[in-house]
């Protein structure tokens, strides 16, 4: 027995002519294979919906559909294009011999044919098809680890990404549930943006988990301001402020170690977006840099409007709740003001949809 070979392998023989078709026949079955002799393409449809053959030896000149237009099909089939198809054919000249190689054929046998000849190239591609198959298998397989330790790699930078994100919360989360409030919807907005003509292209799958994940580093900078600061239960006096915004850009700098380590890592860009700008505002007036409009990164105008409502909507130390109703009223106020237009009407569209968990 062959390598990689672990039953008979089945030949389905297709040709009108009697002669031929029990001559083939003959040479497969003593060869060692299983011989499928049909005599028309209609009943090699059958056969192949039966059982899929391992190779094909099909005549040219047959009637209500020639070899060349059912190797066409066959090829186009997701099911059936990988199987060696070989002709067998009363036709000589060099253009059609390369018409069937142009439709898909693997092979070209002239008639009379040879039994030697008809053996060696049936074993010739069979191996070839084993090989491909097995070759195949183990993409397959390779695949399938690979796409696992990535999905292991991607769960571990989440929990990364949710100590970091903790560690920040626990100086400043007045609620214990900002960073998962701001991670839902963050992912909501991002996709209800998605369905709209002028986004559609920009906001793909990809950047839709990214920003489910990165959105929860907006804060990481304010590791660095001190606590006496970030627990006030008042609110904040100027030289207090000035330190407080300086988070934005203090974040980007934690976040930098990790984008120079992998500068292609699509998802550390964005939470470094996300870390700087989210408290730009659309009309310019927001800080570190004062960007205003689509200059803003998209995902950081989308943390903006949502980190805003998380704010109003739960209690702080120097100030109460507002109602559900009352926060989107607020930030309505502020489209093309604080905050994109566009990403408005998407709250408010999705306003029932918006997770809003406090203690």
């Amino acid at each position: 027995m062959e390598f990689g070979r672990t039953e008979r392998e089945n030949i389905l023989i297709i040709d009108d002519v009697h002669l031929n078709l029990a001559s083939l026949a003959d040479i497969i079955r003593e060869a060692g294979f299983i011989s499928r002799p049909v005599s028309n393409v209609r009943h090699a449809m059958m056969a192949v919906e039966a059982e899929l053959p391992d190779l094909i030896l099909l005549d040219v000149t047959m009637p209500h559909m020639s070899g060349y237009e059912y190797c066409r099909i066959l090829k186009k089939d997701v099911k059936t294009r990988d199987i060696p198809v070989i002709f067998v054919s009363g036709l000589t000249s060099s253009e059609d011999r390369i018409k069937g190689f142009e439709c898909g054929g693997a092979d070209y046998i002239t008639k009379p044919f040879e039994k030697v000849e008809v053996i060696l190239r049936v074993n010739m591609h069979l191996r070839m098809y084993r090989m491909q198959q097995e070759l195949t298998s183990s993409n397959k397989k390779l695949h399938s680890l690979v796409s696992r330790q990535l999905m292991k790699i991607e769960a571990e930078r989440f929990n990364m990404v949710r100590a970091l994100g903790k560690l920040t919360a626990q100086k400043d989360d007045w609620t214990g549930t900002h960073l998962e409030n701001v991670s839902k919807n963050c992912r909501l907005i991002a996709m209800g943006l998605s369905f709209t003509r002028k986004y559609e292209k920009q906001i793909t799958s990809d950047f839709i988990n990214m920003i489910e994940v990165a959105s929860q580093l907006h804060d990481i900078g304010k590791m660095t301001v001190p606590d006496k600061i970030l627990q006030k239960d008042r609110r904040l006096d100027e030289d207090e402020y000035r330190v407080m915004m300086t988070h934005t850009t203090a974040g980007v700098e934690m976040l930098k170690g990790f984008y120079s380590e992998d500068e292609d890592n699509g998802f550390i860009r964005m939470a470094m977006d996300i870390a700087r700008y989210h408290h730009e505002r659309w009309d310019g007036g927001g800080y570190p840099e004062g960007l205003s409009g689509n200059d803003i990164p998209l995902a950081a105008r989308i943390m903006a409007a949502v980190d805003t409502y998380d704010a109003l909507v739960n209690e702080r130390a120097y100030k109460p709740a507002f109602s559900h109703e009352a926060a989107l009223w607020i930030i309505k106020q502020e489209a093309g003001k604080s905050f994109d237009p566009d990403i408005v009407d998407i709250m408010g569209r999705l306003e029932g949809q918006l997770q809003r968990k406090s203690k």
